[in-house]
């Protein structure tokens, strides 16, 4: 049986990552599934320094969209095409 308290190694950093750029647990979600690195955000996340970029919640945000979009359109043609 694990121990109270444990954190697995493969999630400490996205722990950290979740405290130190302030995001939700949404968020992380879909940087999970986005297959994003944790140890990277802080080179996303420099928007202050780089006015033309995004901040980090509101990129992983974008990012998450246009992937649930085109993933949504390749499954309609695909279904177009079958009939």
């Amino acid at each position: 049986m694990a121990k109270k308290g444990f954190i697995p190694q493969k999630v400490r950093p996205w722990i950290e990552a979740r405290k130190k750029f302030r995001l939700s647990h949404a968020q992380i979600q879909m940087a999970r599934e986005l297959g994003l690195n944790p140890k990277k955000f802080g080179s996303l996340a420099n928007h202050k320094q780089e006015p033309w970029k995004a901040p980090l919640p509101e990129f992983i945000e974008s990012i998450s969209t246009k992937n649930v979009l085109e993933n949504h359109n390749l499954m309609t043609s695909d279904l177009l095409k079958s009939n």
